[in-house]
């Protein structure tokens, strides 16, 4: 589709060149963006004005192909001049290839892939009978079992949950969180300083997430312009430790990690697409591409290769990045045809979805989704104006946290899915900030089933912890270093970690 391909040709550079391909289940070979807009069309002039010869009557049979051969022509070129043949460019390009040099350096130190390779372990084939004997011989001798130096220097999050039926947790699990009294002691020794804030992005920060490894903090961001932004707390790379991309031209409105595969980076954006980044190689693949605005996304599956994605006008697209193309497995249209402002899918039972629709939050069954106005399977009521948050608790999915207009954070109860959830809890909370661009929402504490966390628009400037039963946890102040609403926070899915982001794209992390 045309817009979708102009918008992947029209990538700016910000500090980092932003090298976006089709995606690898494109049925087309992907084409990599290298090379500035400025050094494709110089070297475009003078392909234009040293090469000239009449037109043929093969160029006349053949013109397509000669077209494509030319913009072939200019990306090898290019690809020649960042390869080590600087001859023609001018200092200032000789200068910005270098500073690409060193950003991919500190890419690479990052070394994301150690998590990515752990990760793998989970899924790779049991050991034979005989290599387990061995290893058993080995221990029983005393003799210690060598370890990589990779894997005792890296602390990664827990092995992802396998489906479960009937929404129970496994022993895992329960262990793994704190009672309320550890957990407000451990948010009490929560602090932010002034080396734990940073721009991350210019202007209007819309999201953010956390990466999952625990050996460092890794946050990314997006912002109303395109922006993609990482920042890693602590690094000494650059001036501030941040590194930006452009991978889109409207709105980047939600942003996450892959679970399954850490390296990768999935953003929304208003621009219709859907684009996934290798953190690694910096490279952009196009996940899903549309010629209508787009508003959310959430994972289905826990291997993270199936995607629901929200459309501002009400339908949503079933999305399986195993497939070839960058289009849909399904599209459907909901309850009703009016903005749709989040999706969230349940933890556990990944067939169903919450969505935030037309002052009503809705629960469908994807394995039942029709072409037009598909039934719901539970529905959420007591919303009088727009709701702009609707979350699946993290560990069971048993309760929905929603975050309304209308001055209310409401808690359901979605253990049984039935026809009409009950509401447990309602708790006032203005959610309206000056900015009509900006709202504050709440999202639950990953590590913790029943607690959540939200920005506060007080002149105060705070962020809140809230227990699932409406009593507040804990508050997190700082007069000196916090002097705007963090209309952006979520917690780290392992560490105790918050972030903070505000209207001028700036991150404050406060952690232990």
């Amino acid at each position: 589709m045309a817009t979708s391909r102009t918008n992947s040709e029209a990538v700016v550079q910000v500090d980092l060149e932003a090298t976006v391909r089709r995606s690898s289940r494109s049925v087309l070979t992907p084409t990599r963006f290298q090379y500035s807009a400025e050094i494709a069309t110089d070297i475009k002039k003078k392909r234009t004005t040293t090469t000239t010869r009449p037109t043929t009557h093969n160029d006349k049979k053949h013109q397509n192909s000669r077209k494509d051969i030319k913009e072939e022509d200019v990306k090898n070129s290019a690809v020649e001049c960042t390869s080590g043949g600087h001859a023609g460019l001018s200092s200032y390009e000789l200068e910005r290839l270098e500073n690409i040099k060193q950003n991919q350096a500190f890419l690479s130190s990052i070394n994301l892939f150690q998590a990515t390779e752990e990760l793998k372990q989970v899924t790779r084939p049991k050991l034979s009978k005989r290599r387990l004997m061995r290893l058993q011989a080995a221990v029983e001798k005393g003799v210690p079992v060598r370890k990589s130096l990779r894997l005792q220097s890296l602390t990664l999050p827990p092995k992802p949950r396998e489906t479960q039926i009937c929404g129970l947790v496994s022993t895992e699990d329960i262990k793994m969180e704190l009672s309320l009294k550890e957990y407000r002691s451990a948010l009490k020794n929560m602090k932010t300083t002034e080396d734990r804030e940073a721009i991350v992005v210019n202007k209007l920060l819309v999201c953010a997430a956390f990466h999952p490894c625990t050996s460092s903090l890794l946050m990314a961001t997006g912002n109303t312009f395109g922006t993609v932004g990482l920042w890693q707390l602590g690094s000494d790379w650059g001036n501030d430790s941040v590194l930006r991309f452009e991978p889109h031209t409207r709105v980047v409105a939600c942003i996450a990690f892959s679970r399954a595969h850490p390296t990768h980076l999935l953003s929304l954006s208003h621009d219709g697409t859907v684009r996934c980044m290798d953190v690694e190689k910096a490279v952009f693949d196009d996940v899903y591409d549309s010629e209508e605005p787009l508003k959310t996304f959430d994972f289905m599956s826990h291997d993270c290769t199936s995607l629901v994605v929200g459309y501002f006008n009400g339908k949503v697209a079933i999305v399986d990045r195993r497939t070839p193309g960058n289009s849909h497995e399904s599209i459907h249209s909901l309850k009703f045809k009016r903005s749709l402002l989040c999706v969230s899918v349940h933890p556990l039972q990944k067939q169903y979805f919450a969505v935030a629709e037309n002052g009503i939050v809705n629960i469908y069954d994807s394995r039942y989704l029709k072409e037009k106005k598909s039934k719901t399977v539970s529905q959420l009521h007591g919303h009088s104006l727009s709701i702009h948050g609707a979350y699946f608790s993290p560990r069971t999915g048993n309760r929905v946290l929603t975050s309304c207009m209308d001055g209310y954070i409401r808690i359901y109860d979605t253990s049984a899915m039935t026809k009409k959830a009950p509401l447990l809890t309602s708790i006032r909370h203005k959610l309206q900030t000056a900015s009509y661009r900006t709202r504050v929402s709440a999202v639950w504490d990953p590590k913790q089933e029943d607690c959540f966390v939200v920005g506060s628009t007080s002149k105060r400037h705070i962020v809140l912890v809230f227990h699932e039963s409406g009593k507040l946890l804990h508050s997190f102040v700082d007069r000196d270093n916090v002097t705007s609403v963090l209309s952006v926070t979520a917690f780290h899915p392992t560490r105790n970690a918050l972030l903070g982001g505000n209207a001028s794209g700036q991150l404050h992390v406060f952690s232990d």
